[in-house]
């Protein structure tokens, strides 16, 4: 099994920043690919960002130059780092690793920001 957890999300004012944690743990062995999903209420689960194995990454296009999600192999932890907080970023966001066809996915962090 694998376990995700998530830590970092919260509160925060309109143009602040936040950074979003996720270390895995468990029978990992292999990860292809580490990402963050979000979901506001009302609106489905949607991509936020995405990090391979080799490192190539891939945003949603409302993020792009705000958020930058990186890795430490060294943890198995994937990192989100979001500036310039907007209220639409408000959502419930959700860690996610890809280990070949299996898809596992953290219990959520809400982050809400205030206008």
């Amino acid at each position: 099994q694998v376990q995700l957890v998530e830590s970092g999300g919260g509160l925060v004012q309109a143009g602040g920043s936040l950074r979003l944690s996720c270390a895995a743990s468990g029978r990992i062995f292999s990860i292809d690919a580490m990402g963050w999903y979000r979901q506001a209420p009302g609106k489905q689960r949607e991509l936020v960002a995405r990090i391979g194995s080799g490192g190539r990454t891939n945003y949603a296009d409302s993020v792009k130059g705000r958020f930058t999600i990186s890795r430490d192999d060294a943890k198995d932890t994937v990192y989100l780092h979001m500036n310039s907080l907007k209220p639409e970023d408000t959502a419930v966001y959700y860690c996610n690793l890809q280990r070949g066809l299996s898809y596992y996915w953290g219990q959520g962090t809400q982050v809400t920001v205030s206008s």
